[in-house]
C-alpha cells in the first residue's frame, strides 16, 4: 500500500503542475510534422554525433517511441533491441547480455560487468534495475566493445539512459496509470527558468511505481510476495555561468524495495509456497557534475564528475516451500526436514572524474582535415558484502570488502580523407589495481594493465547511403573466487578477457527521406573468455560452489538490421531483427559427481540464435492514436552449467487513445495473449524426497496486464 511519505513527493509535483497559471501552447504530437524523420544524436558519444554518421552498430529508442508504447521500465523496452537478451534473476532486468556477451548473475565476488549501464553519466554496471523510463530523452544501446570511451566495463557494449534537459521555457506534466495486479504510477515533472535571465535552469521528475509481482503465495496468503515499490526521482540544473561556460548537475535517487517470491517447484509459473519470501532492494542516490568550457579558439574543455552511493539487498528463499510442506514427504523413511535461505547485503560506492579536451573547428589538425581528443580518467570503487546462509537451523556468513581504482588515458583522431572517405581512430590504456579480503582469511590483491581501441573507415557511397568497417578491441579485468574448496584451489584466480570485433555495415535512407535501415555484420573473437561455473556440492545439496574460470578462443557472429518507415503523415512502422551465433571455445568442467562435462563449441547462455520486433503507431489528425508491437525471441540455454533451454515466444502489446494539447487518456495492455515465457532457469536437485535428483525450473516472464493512464501537461 502506498503511504503518505512515500507519495508525497510526487503530489508535490502533480500539483505543481495542475495549477500551473500557464498553458501549455505545444501540440502532443497530433500534427504531421512531429512525426517527420529528424536527425538522432548519440548522446553517449564523445562529439554526440548524428546516429547515421556513426561507424557502429548502435540501437537509439527516442522519448517518441518510449511514450507511444507506455514504457515505464527499460525491462518493457529490451525485445526492442536486437541481439540483446536479459536473465530474469532479479526483480527487474539488471543482468544483460549484448551479441552473447554478458552476465547471468552476481551472487558473489567483486563487481565485474561486460555491459556497461550508464544514467545521465552515472556508471551504474551491474546495478540496472533501477531504469524508470519516465521523462526519458532516450535510451542507446551501443553494441561491441566500446574500449575508447568506456573501457572495462563496456566489452560488450554499453546501455545508455539520457533523461530530458531543462528547458528555457515552463513545462510541466502529471501522469497516472492503473491497471491489474494492483498497478498504480504517479509520476510528475517540472522543467524551466528559475532566473529571469534564463541563465538557470531546472527539471526535476518522480515516479512512483506500485503493482503486486502476479504471484500468489499460497503459503501465506498472499498476493504481494512478490511485489513491485520502486521511487524514481531526478533533478537536473543547467546554469550558463558566462558566454563560455556551462555547467550541468544532474542528481538521482531511486528507492526500489521490491520483493522477490518467483520460483516453484512444480513450475506452475505464479504460484508460490514459500514461507519466507525474499527481498530484492537497490537504494541509490548519485549524480554527475559536468563542466563545459569553450573559451579557447582550438579546444573544448570538458570536465565530468560523478558519485553513487547504492545500498543493495537480495534474499531468497531457497527451499522454495515451508516447513508444513516438507514435513509431509518422506525422506529416507522419516519426515523431510528442509529449510534454506540465502540472504545478501551490499554497500557499493563510487567516484570519477574525467578531463577531456577536443578540437574546435579553428583547433583541426592536418589542414583542418581531422578532429582530436584527448582525456584522463579516474575512479575509485569501493563494494562491502555480508553475505548470510540458513541451512535447517545452521548458519554460515561471510563478510567481504572490496576496492579498486581505474585510471586511464584515451585519445581519438577523425579524419576527413576527401571522397567520402573518413577514419576514426581511438585507443584507451587502463591500470587497474584491487584489493579483496574476506571474513574466510581469502585475500587478493590483483593488478594489471589493459588496453582497447577502435579504427572504423567510413564511405559515403551517395547521398543516401553510409558503409563503414570497423575494428575495436574490448577487454575485461581478470579477478578472483573467493571461499573456494581445497579442490578448486587452482582456480583462485581468472585472466583478463578480451574481444576483437569486426564490423561491416551500411546505413541507407529511402523513399525520399521516408525509410531508413541500418545494417551490420559482425564477428567477434574472444580470447581468455571468462565462464561463470557453478557446482552442487552433492553432499550437501544446498550448497553451490560458484566461480569463474577461462575458457579458450571463442568466436561470436551475426547481423542486425533495423528499419523505420513513415509510410503517411499518420502512420510510422518500424522494426529490428538480430541473427547471432555462438559458442564456447575449447571448455570443458567438471559436474558435482567428478564427471567431465564438455561444452566446446556448445551455444553460449542467454544468446538467442534470433531476436525480432515490429511496430506500428497510428495517429488521425483527429487526435485518436493507436500502437502496435510484437517482439520475441528463439529458443537459448539457460546455463552454462548444463543444457536446459527455453522456448521460443513472442509477445505482443497494444495501446491506443486519444490525445488533445493538454491531455490524453489511453487504453493499453502487454503481453495480450498471455504468453508464457521464461527469462531464468536452472537444472539442479532442489527435491530431498525424490533424493535431490536435477531438474528443470523455470522462472517465467511477467503474463498479461491491462491497465489504463492518463497525462495532462502544462506550460
Amino acid at each position: 500500500m502506498f503511504t503518505i511519505k512515500s507519495l508525497t513527493p510526487v503530489a508535490l509535483a502533480v500539483t505543481a503542475a495542475l495549477t500551473s497559471q500557464h498553458a501549455w501552447s505545444n501540440e502532443l504530437n497530433t500534427d504531421k510534422s512531429s512525426d517527420e524523420m529528424e536527425v538522432i544524436v548519440v548522446t553517449s558519444d564523445f562529439r554526440q554525433s548524428s546516429l547515421d554518421k556513426m561507424p557502429s552498430s548502435i540501437t537509439v529508442i527516442d522519448q517518441q517511441q518510449i511514450e507511444d508504447e507506455g514504457a515505464q521500465h527499460f525491462e518493457d523496452l529490451l525485445n526492442s533491441v536486437a541481439n540483446f537478451n536479459w536473465s530474469g534473476g532479479s526483480s527487474r532486468a539488471k543482468y544483460f547480455q549484448i551479441r552473447g556477451v554478458g552476465e547471468q548473475e552476481e551472487y558473489q565476488g567483486a563487481p565485474n560487468s561486460s555491459v556497461g549501464y550508464i544514467i545521465d553519466d552515472i556508471d551504474m554496471s551491474g546495478l540496472g534495475m533501477i531504469a524508470s523510463m519516465y521523462d526519458l530523452q532516450q535510451v542507446e544501446v551501443l553494441r561491441g566493445p566500446q574500449g575508447t570511451r568506456y573501457g572495462a566495463n563496456a566489452l560488450a557494449g554499453l546501455i545508455y539512459l539520457k533523461s530530458n534537459d531543462p528547458t528555457d521555457v515552463f513545462e510541466h506534466g502529471a501522469e497516472v496509470s492503473l491497471g491489474d495486479d494492483q498497478l498504480t504510477t504517479f509520476s510528475g515533472f517540472s522543467s524551466g527558468p528559475l532566473t529571469d535571465s534564463g541563465k538557470l535552469l531546472y527539471r526535476v521528475s518522480l515516479q512512483q511505481h506500485q503493482q503486486n509481482g502476479y504471484r500468489d503465495n499460497l503459503y501465506l496468503d498472499r498476493d504481494d510476495t512478490n511485489s513491485r515499490d520502486e521511487f524514481s526521482g531526478r533533478v537536473k540544473l543547467r546554469w550558463y555561468a558566462t558566454d563560455d561556460l556551462a555547467i550541468d548537475l544532474s542528481v538521482l535517487h531511486a528507492d526500489f524495495n521490491n520483493g522477490y517470491d518467483a520460483w516453484t517447484l512444480d513450475n506452475n509459473g505464479f504460484d508460490t509456497l514459500t514461507d519466507a519470501p525474499g527481498v530484492d532492494k537497490q537504494r541509490t542516490t548519485g549524480g554527475s557534475l559536468k563542466f563545459t568550457y569553450s573559451g579557447a579558439e582550438a579546444f573544448e574543455l570538458v570536465s565530468l564528475s560523478s558519485f553513487a552511493q547504492s545500498d543493495t539487498h537480495h534474499g531468497y528463499d531457497g527451499d522454495w516451500a515451508n516447513p508444513d510442506y516438507w514435513a509431509a514427504r518422506v525422506c529416507e523413511g522419516a519426515p523431510c526436514q528442509y529449510d534454506y535461505t540465502w540472504d545478501k547485503v551490499g554497500d557499493r560506492q563510487t567516484m570519477s572524474q574525467e578531463f577531456r579536451l577536443s578540437s574546435t573547428e579553428a583547433g583541426r589538425l592536418f589542414n583542418n582535415s581531422t578532429d582530436w581528443l584527448v582525456g584522463v580518467y579516474g575512479m575509485k570503487l569501493d563494494e562491502d558484502n555480508d553475505t548470510n546462509e540458513f541451512y535447517n537451523g545452521w548458519g554460515d556468513a561471510l563478510t567481504a570488502e572490496y576496492s579498486a581504482t581505474n585510471l586511464a588515458l584515451f585519445g581519438q583522431l577523425d579524419s576527413d580523407l576527401g571522397r567520402g572517405y573518413a577514419l576514426s581512430v581511438g585507443m584507451r590504456v587502463e591500470r587497474r589495481d584491487s584489493e579483496y579480503s574476506d571474513s574466510d582469511g581469502d585475500g587478493f590483491e590483483p593488478s594489471e594493465t589493459m588496453w582497447g581501441g577502435h579504427i572504423a573507415l567510413s564511405k559515403a557511397l551517395s547521398d543516401n547511403h553510409e558503409s563503414y568497417f570497423r575494428l575495436a578491441r574490448g577487454y575485461k579485468a581478470g579477478g578472483f573466487n573467493m571461499s573456494l574448496p581445497v579442490e578448486l584451489s587452482d582456480k583462485k584466480e581468472f585472466e583478463a578477457e578480451t574481444l576483437y570485433n569486426y564490423e561491416l555495415g551500411i546505413k541507407s535512407v529511402w523513399l525520399e527521406g521516408n525509410a531508413s535501415t541500418n545494417f551490420s555484420l559482425f564477428y567477434m573473437d574472444r580470447r581468455d573468455q571468462q565462464v561463470s561455473a557453478s557446482q552442487q556440492n552433492p553432499l550437501e545439496p544446498q550448497k553451490f560452489i560458484l566461480y569463474t574460470e577461462n575458457a579458450g578462443s571463442s568466436h561470436n557472429y551475426g547481423a542486425e538490421l533495423e528499419g523505420n518507415w513513415y509510410a503517411t503523415d499518420n502512420l510510422k512502422v518500424y522494426g529490428t531483427l538480430g541473427w547471432l551465433e555462438t559458442a564456447y571455445g575449447d571448455y570443458e568442467y567438471q559436474d558435482k559427481y567428478g564427471g567431465t562435462v564438455d561444452l566446446t563449441g556448445r551455444e553460449l547462455a542467454h544468446s538467442p540464435n534470433f531476436t525480432y520486433s515490429a511496430g506500428t503507431t497510428y495517429r488521425t489528425d483527429s487526435g485518436w492514436f493507436a500502437n502496435l508491437t510484437a517482439s520475441g525471441k528463439s529458443e537459448f540455454y539457460y546455463s552454462d552449467s548444463n543444457d536446459s533451454k527455453s522456448d521460443p515466444y513472442t509477445i505482443f502489446n497494444a495501446r491506443i487513445g486519444y490525445e488533445t494539447d493538454v491531455w490524453s487518456a489511453y487504453l493499453w495492455g502487454r503481453n495480450l495473449f498471455d504468453e508464457q515465457y521464461g527469462v531464468r532457469g536452472f537444472y539442479f536437485g532442489n527435491e530431498p524426497d525424490i533424493d535431490w535428483a536435477d531438474k528443470q525450473y523455470i522462472r517465467f516472464g511477467d503474463p498479461r496486464q491491462l491497465g489504463v493512464t492518463v497525462n495532462v501537461k502544462f506550460m
